[in-house]
């Protein structure tokens, strides 16, 4: 209990801010009784007729499980799970408010579909046929953007839609803005997705640095557990690297401010102290590493070097150097080189969107790595890189499902024949069904879907579920707002809530939100975690799997030939013990069955081609997750995966191997240390915009707040964007906190309140703008520039100018 009270009493000072709507079980169920027994448990709040089941929150990657309390059919209290891994009864504040998001009063209860101009309420019946003869009529012109935020089922069955119905790789997901650096980087790396590691690392090591990453408001539970060993005692070193001072910053023992894109020399930095003061792991790297430059031209897998061309790469990222590029000092970047020197102490690396973000995202996040396996610092708890996500299901259904424009499900691609025919066999389809060349990324998607019909490639269908890119996409007037340019585009928007995205629909579909559907997510660790519907959706919302489901049979109706397998049968095809077909294309009959599990079991076949082995529904039904690779025991039990490549922990490592990299993109079990260099960034200040903008999140809200603006708590404790100055900055322009002030880029102009060192502070010459409030939307603002490889752009970094707003 004293581990709980610490960690609830650094949340509750992290996020004073939101006062009395902060941390609280029962934030919106009244007091219970004293005498009520509750139902789950003496762990669970005592509450009268109120049923209790598990599912992990809607927000984060962190994958926090939350107990969710129902009486009379609706949700009336949350708290923490106290037997969940990940959390152990913690959560932070959008976590306990999480069931107040399914009750906003404009909630989208029916179809609407947009006639002379105006939206009008129709059938579910003629939504689903509207879509599918849009589709019908062009499907080679039909894209489906999805989202980090889909299930493992709804992102399934989306994909099996589209690649193995359509014959089309035009799907894309959000999680392309977020953690596709991510996915590069692993791939490049270690020839395979996803971290190795896990949490537990956050209770093992000795030292924490922060790569561009607030924790203590992005993921403040994972933040809790580190600042909780602190206040216990223990020794731990927490260093922040970081282009603005944050409540992460107040935490820190080292807080180092970097100037932007300059992460790339500072690594190189680390690797040239190791090599020059002979400190590296010579048997590691021995054993376990390859070398690798950027290639030319430069590529995502690079080309070989040795060991000798990479000692010479880095010989320029001196600490004297790399201080002028950084603006870090000498004595800072030299104790980054004495810490990874040091072999005694567990160093492990964090990051999420400030490395991500980046338009050399693919090449810091190989750079991270090359100094934890240059340095050794790697393989044991507590000791190696791993990156967080900002979305439930970004790993689960992004990376694990394969959603993006070139993956198949499992870690496959679509331009390997091999890979292809796995698919097409497990999906019982044609042989050539699926297309070889991926589609577009998601700039490139929207640019098409943005431009006039007559562009080569041009895009006339868009479809987009649990996500809003009309607050979220980069550069939003070239990439969303220009569609309004072009009457015959349709834009589809499966959504819960109106949204600037919903402001330019054609046809709006109403969704089904968290535990008004039974559910599948992956989190940041590789954990599976699995929910059943606990109560009903409003009005004729209905679930989005079900709504591509019905699309896909009204299509076989109409009469396209990939909506049937190679027998002839519907692509969703199901049927009961007795070989009966069920319906699952009709709503009424649709919860007659577990679709999810139907969908997951298949889905789960894909698994183990790249020894991504997620455990069998009924076993996460049981469960708080499970870490895959999840393999069953000789008794008939099944096992989760906490270290991957690491002998005794992973079960696919050969004995007496001690570390195998066993998807190794050059087939000797061995990771790369990559060389790349430091690139400055696309856009950087001048005379006429001097300025560094950056953007984020705030504690109290997520992504575009299309949720969390509706939690009136959370609302009240942060009602709006604002832009962050620097005191001398604001000074110098005579402005003062409160005031409004315009700011600008080479894009666009936004007016914001100011906020003068409020909860962090920005370095002279650099602004911060929270991206959560959608009368202030800053991407109007931000660069589309994004990463060769990756394709995700910058959100962190370009060149704006700020003027005083004269009343």
């Amino acid at each position: 209990m004293e581990n709980q009270t610490d960690r609830r009493a650094f949340l509750k000072a992290t996020a004073m801010s939101v006062a009395a709507g902060m941390a609280h079980d029962l934030s919106f169920a009244d007091a219970p009784p004293e005498s009520a027994t509750p139902p789950g448990g003496t762990d669970l709040p005592i509450l009268p007729n109120v049923e209790w089941n598990k599912a992990p929150c809607r927000f984060c990657g962190t994958g926090c499980h939350v107990q969710v309390g129902v009486r009379d059919g609706k949700v009336v209290a949350v708290t923490g799970d106290r037997q969940a891994a990940v959390n152990k009864g913690l959560l932070c504040v959008k976590g306990y408010h999480a069931g107040m998001i399914l009750y906003g009063k404009d909630r989208l209860t029916t179809p609407l579909l947009r006639k002379d101009g105006e939206l009008t309420p129709i059938s579910w019946e003629e939504a689903i046929d509207t879509i599918a003869r849009r589709i019908n009529a062009a499907p080679d012109r039909f894209a489906f953007y999805g989202s980090g935020q889909w299930t493992i089922p709804e992102g399934y069955a989306a994909n099996k839609f589209m690649k193995g119905g359509l014959s089309s790789n035009m799907i894309d997901p959000n999680a392309r803005l977020c953690m596709a650096s991510a996915v590069t980087g692993y791939i490049s790396t270690y020839g395979v997705d996803e971290p190795y590691n896990c949490f537990d690392d956050l209770d093992n090591l000795d030292v924490l640095i922060l790569w561009g990453n607030n924790l203590a408001e992005m993921h403040p539970v994972l933040f809790s557990r580190v600042v909780d060993r602190r206040l216990r005692g223990e020794e731990v070193t927490l260093i922040d690297l970081t282009t603005r001072e944050t409540r992460t910053s107040r935490q820190a023992d080292h807080v180092m401010i970097m100037q932007p894109q300059s992460d790339l020399a500072i690594a190189n930095c680390i690797a040239w102290q190791l090599l020059d003061s002979e400190t590296y792991s010579q048997e590691f790297v021995e054993k376990y590493c390859n070398f690798r430059g950027p290639g030319t031209p430069a590529s995502l897998k690079g080309e070989a070097i040795s060991f000798d061309q990479y000692k010479e790469a880095v010989s320029q990222y001196t600490p004297e150097y790399v201080s002028e590029i950084s603006g870090l000092s000498v004595e800072q970047l030299r104790l980054l080189g004495k810490l990874f020197a040091d072999r005694s102490k567990k160093i492990t690396s964090l990051w999420c969107m400030g490395m991500n973000q980046h338009t050399q995202g693919t090449a810091i996040n190989n750079l991270v790595h090359a100094i934890h396996l240059l340095s050794g610092h790697w393989g044991n708890p507590g000791d190696g890189p791993q990156s967080l996500t900002g979305q439930p299901s970004a790993c689960g259904t992004v990376r694990e499902v394969g959603t993006l424009a070139h993956t198949l499900p499992g870690g496959m691609v679509v331009n390997n024949p091999e890979h292809a025919g796995i698919a097409e066999d497990l999906w019982n389809i044609p042989a050539g069904r699926i297309n070889a060349t991926p589609g577009y990324h998601t700039v490139l998607m929207w640019e098409k879907f943005c431009s006039p019909p007559d562009t080569e490639g041009a895009l006339d269908t868009m479809w987009v579920q649990v996500t809003n890119p009309g607050q979220s996409l980069p550069n939003l007037q070239k990439l969303f707002l220009d569609k309004a340019k072009h009457p015959e585009k349709f834009l589809i928007v499966s959504d819960v809530y109106p949204t600037a995205t919903t402001e330019l629909a054609d046809l709006i579909l109403p969704s089904s939100l968290w535990v008004e559907k039974n559910g599948v997510f992956g989190n940041s660790e590789r954990r599976t975690q699995q929910w059943f519907r606990m109560v009903q959706p409003p009005g004729d919302a209905r679930d989005d799997c079900w709504q591509t489901i019905a699309v896909a049979h009204r299509l076989m109706e109409l009469g396209h030939p990939g909506m049937k397998d190679k027998d002839g049968r519907f692509l969703f095809h199901q049927q009961d013990a007795a070989g009966k077909e069920l319906p699952i294309w009709d709503w009424e009959r649709y919860y007659d069955q577990n679709v999810d599990e139907r969908l997951f079991e298949e889905y789960r076949q894909f698994t183990s081609y790249k020894h991504k082995n997620v455990a069998p529904y009924q076993e996460l039904v049981k469960a708080r997750g499970l870490r895959w690779p999840v393999v069953e025991q000789d008794d008939g039990t099944w096992r989760e995966t906490r270290y991957r490549f690491v002998e005794g922990s992973d079960p696919f490592v050969e004995k007496g191997k001690g570390i195998q990299f066993y998807h190794s993109t050059t087939g000797d079990d061995r990771a790369q240390i990559f060389f790349r260099p430091y690139v400055e960034p696309p856009e950087m200040p001048d005379e006429e915009y001097p300025f560094w903008l950056d953007t984020g999140r705030v504690i109290e809200h997520w992504h575009t707040g299309t949720m969390t603006m509706r939690i009136p708590q959370l609302k009240r404790a942060m009602p709006s964007a604002y832009v962050e100055i620097n005191c001398d900055d604001a000074v110098e322009f005579g402005i003062q906190s409160g005031e409004t002030v315009r700011l600008e880029t080479r894009r666009g102009t936004l007016e914001l309140p100011a906020w003068i060192d409020g909860r962090a502070s920005c370095p002279p010459g650099h602004l911060f703008v929270p991206f959560f409030d959608e009368t202030r939307m800053i991407n109007m603002l931000t660069l589309e520039a994004h990463c060769p490889f990756s394709k995700e752009p910058d959100y962190k970094k370009c060149a704006a100018r700020i003027s005083r707003v004269k009343v």
